[in-house]
Formats: structure tokens, sequence, C-alpha cells
């Protein structure tokens, strides 16, 4: 492993022994001698080739952890260690038909000196401040990327989450960041990936609101934010009657997989048939793929990437 090779996703995959404690510790060394290597690998790396007509992606999902969301397949930690973290995205992003990844700086720069972004569809979280479990969990403030941050390292967007809560106060001042955020992108014509919910308080902790009017009533809100939508896309949870929700948007959408302790089988069912609607470009599925119940990463992400259509 070296910061200064761009080989390929698999020929990276043969140079790491999973099983050595120290595979990444040349991660923690380039940080400390040449922490100018993370831009050098940005700047050097092979962009997206781009979107094909009709052609849904499919895009890993890892920025749970800086939102203090380490849970995964019923063990509370299963994210806190990055080591496994890395382990698992690589085998993610070496599947044929993984577009790309969604994550927070320290996992993409990560990722970066390992050279495994290249040719990837790379988004970077936003706002990460309204941690879970908090009792500020709807102050999502902008802690992550910024727009100017997402177009130094060469990526194509920003992914930000927005949870509308109707009782909360800290929510007409984020709909005013979010706003201001998607203008920023879209003057550098980056996308903006929004995650939209109605969301309350229930019981002291946040609950999204997950039937089909409650997510119509989010896109609703959420898709006119900033002074143009030219650069917007949706990414929203499969619930019941998403014909109803994806009938509230004309805009590009993913589909978002969450941390379901349903078996693989019934969500490839589910997101099959969401698939399959109008407006649906992709799928963007993080913790019930990187850590499914039987450890398997790679048969997990391929039976999501088989959902994928080609119109």
């Amino acid at each position: 492993m070296t910061h200064t090779t761009q080989a390929g996703i698999p020929s990276l995959l043969g140079m790491i022994d999973f099983d050595d404690p120290h595979r990444y510790a040349q991660l923690s060394e380039i940080r400390l001698s040449t922490p100018g290597a993370i831009a050098q690998a940005a700047a050097a790396r092979t962009r997206f080739s781009g979107f094909r007509s009709g052609k849904q992606v499919f895009i890993i999902a890892a920025d749970h952890p800086a939102r203090g969301a380490l849970g995964a397949g019923g063990d509370d930690m299963a994210m806190a260690d990055r080591r496994q973290l890395l382990d698992h995205l690589l085998i993610a992003l070496a599947q044929p038909g993984c577009a790309g990844i969604l994550g927070s700086p320290d996992i993409l720069d990560d990722l970066l000196l390992l050279g495994a972004l290249e040719g990837k569809l790379v988004f970077g979280s936003i706002n990460r401040a309204g941690l879970f479990g908090s009792s500020f969990e709807f102050d999502d403030r902008n802690t992550g990327f910024t727009p100017a941050g997402i177009s130094r390292a060469g990526y194509e967007g920003g992914k930000i989450l927005v949870r509308i809560a109707h009782e909360d106060r800290a929510t007409p001042a984020l709909l005013s960041r979010v706003a201001d955020t998607i203008d920023a992108l879209a003057e550098r014509e980056l996308y903006a990936m929004i995650e939209p919910f109605v969301s309350i308080w229930e019981g002291g902790r946040v609950r999204n609101l997950l039937d089909p009017a409650s997510v119509a009533l989010s896109v609703g809100i959420a898709q006119a934010l900033g002074t143009s939508s030219a650069y917007t896309w949706m990414k929203l949870p499969v619930v019941d009657n998403m014909e109803e929700v994806m009938a509230s948007t004309t805009l590009p959408t993913v589909l978002l997989g969450g941390d379901s302790s349903a078996s693989l089988d019934t969500l490839y069912a589910s997101w099959g048939q969401s698939l399959a609607l109008p407006g649906v470009v992709g799928l963007t599925v993080g913790r019930t793929l990187l850590y499914p119940s039987d450890g398997d990463v790679a048969s997990a992400v391929a039976g999501a990437v088989a959902l994928l259509q080609d119109r």
C-alpha cells in the first residue's frame, strides 16, 4: 500500500491482508509526514466518466460515524472499527457496478490515499452536527464538507440531511442553511443530494415519519430550497406506496436503504419494485450492505447492483 499509487481496486484488494492489524498503519504515517498527499491524490484521481442516460447507479454510503451513528445489524458499535469499515468499503467499491460512494471527509481521505476512488462517483457529506441520540439532534449544522471543499477535491456533489420538525425551532435555520448550500453547490455545477424527512420527537428520541404522505410532504419542501433545482437530487426512503412518493417530484431520485432488520431478500424485493418507478436513478445503501448478517459484503453489494435497471 502506498500513497503514490493509483492502482485499481481489484489489485488493491490483493495487496491488503485483512487479517493484518497493521494493514492501514501507513495511512497514519502519511498523514503525519506528508499531509499534502491527500490533496495530491485528489488532484491525480481519475474522475467519474459521467452518467449514461437510463442507466441507474449504485452508491455505497459511509457517513454514519460522523453523526455518531455507529450501529449496524444489531451491533451498536459495528462502525467504530475504522479498519473493518475500510475493509468493507474496499470490498464494496470493488464490485462491478458499484459506481461510487457517499462519505465524510475523513473516510474519503483514507480511500483517496488507498487509491480506491479512481473513476468513482463521489458525494461528500455536509451536515453532521445533529448527533444521533442527542438533545440537539435536529440542529443539523454544516460540520463536514463545504461546497468549496467538494469542488477542490474534484468530487461530483454533496449530500445534505434535511429533517423537518414542525415543533422544533431549529428547523427554519436549517432550511435557510440548506438553501444557501444548494446555491453554493449549483454555482459550482455540483450536485446537491438532499435527504429529507418529516421528523418528530418521541420519547426523547427523533423519529422519521415514513408514511407516504409524510415523505411526499418532505419532498415538496426540500425540492423547493435554493434559487435553482437544476443540480438537486432527492435521496428517499423506500416506503409503502412509493408510486405516491415518486409522483411528488421530477428530480432525479436515489433510494436509501437504511439500517433494517429485514432479510436481504425482503429488502431486495422492495428495492427492486421501487427502482422500476419513473424518476428513480439509483440506489444508495450503507450499513445494511456493509454489515450483512452473514458477513459477505461482496455478495450483499452484488445483489443490490443486480437490481439496477438500464432503460
